[in-house]
């Protein structure tokens, strides 16, 4: 189903992600122009550029799950609700535990800017992309892809109690300001911008016929892809663009610590689950990444809707998807099934 441009850049896709970040670094003028509003005369509606190309990647992703698979997991469902109570149990128990380092530090607010984009990043729903790591490691697709629509469907739910939960830990305003974003993420964010855009894509790809739907993901694929790369850019470039004018080098090496701290035991934490529950190694890999691989783009999206005051917040959360993509890489090679020998 995909076109030969699709695959070309899903095979250079690391590189473009690097590619962006630096572009965002070197030139972040652009990416702060399309981090803007911008209105849409005569009409009075606005365009904000970073949830429109959101809502394109999950529309995408949810037009190429494979739903039909998805039947096996109500026969066999452990793996899709233990993800699930991992995906809420998770930041429940590794933030307190990162606000509690963090209030040993010499940050006077204990580190509570970091902590909120922590907490956005971890409440956000399963990335979309897992799906492609799954299918790059040979994993358990429709555990992940239960995993990816079940946690999307359920954000406008869980998204503001785990935020609701977690607001006492921070200090200062960021407080207010994180039940602030919880209630946006609790209206019409959530809605519109992550869980409709997904649920119609899996509409689409239940009622097209299969001719019709082939030639919808070789359009819409190649241009979701493209359109990630721009979202990239655009975030990167409201976090990156005051680096050069504004240098912060002890800023950007706590953002990458915390970022890499909760990376890795989001991983770890999905590890240990699936060794105690004894998957099989194509669920243990689906069930890992699922735990580690949260929706940063959605994320980055709220952070700049909710606080464009504070663009220095987006530094953790574009570091998690990096490392989040690093690690999946890593956790896709350790866990492939083994291949079976020939005539058995």
């Amino acid at each position: 189903m995909h076109t030969s441009a699709a695959s070309w850049l899903r095979h250079r896709l690391g590189r473009a992600v690097v590619l962006s970040y630096a572009l965002a670094l070197i030139l972040p003028a652009p990416g702060l122009w399309l981090r803007r509003p911008h209105p849409l005369p005569p009409s009075h509606l606005t365009l904000h550029t970073a949830p429109l190309l959101l809502s394109l990647v999950l529309f995408s992703a949810g037009l190429q799950v494979p739903v039909r698979a998805l039947g096996a997991l109500l026969r066999h469902p452990m793996a899709l609700l233990a993800g699930l109570v991992l995906h809420l149990a998770i930041p429940l128990t590794v933030v307190p535990f990162v606000a509690f380092l963090l209030r040993r530090t010499p940050d006077t607010d204990g580190g509570s800017g970091l902590l909120t984009a922590m907490i956005l990043v971890v409440a956000m729903p399963v990335a979309a992309g897992a799906t492609v790591w799954t299918d790059k490691g040979e994993g358990d697709q429709p555990t992940m892809v239960g995993l990816v629509l079940a946690s999307t469907l359920l954000s406008p739910l869980t998204t503001p109690v785990v935020l609701a939960t977690l607001s006492p830990l921070l200090s200062g305003g960021y407080a207010h300001t994180l039940a602030a974003t919880g209630r946006l993420a609790q209206g019409g964010f959530a809605l519109t911008a992550v869980v409709l855009p997904c649920a119609a894509g899996q509409l689409g790809a239940l009622v097209l016929p299969a001719r019709w739907l082939g030639r919808l993901v070789t359009t819409v694929g190649p241009s979701a892809m493209a359109g990630s790369l721009v979202l990239t850019y655009v975030n990167a470039s409201g976090a990156l663009g005051s680096v050069l004018t504004r240098p912060r080098p002890l800023l950007f090496a706590a953002a990458l610590a915390v970022a890499a701290l909760v990376c890795l035991l989001s991983f770890v934490i999905g590890q240990v689950a699936a060794r105690l529950l004894r998957l099989e190694a194509a669920t243990a890999s689906s069930l890992t990444l699922a735990c580690g691989m949260n929706n940063s783009s959605a994320s980055a999206v709220l952070i700049t809707a909710s606080l464009p005051d504070k663009p220095h917040l987006l530094l953790p959360v574009l570091a998690y998807g990096l490392l989040q993509k690093t690690a999946a890489n890593r956790i896709v090679t350790r866990l492939r099934p083994a291949p079976t020998a020939a005539g058995t």
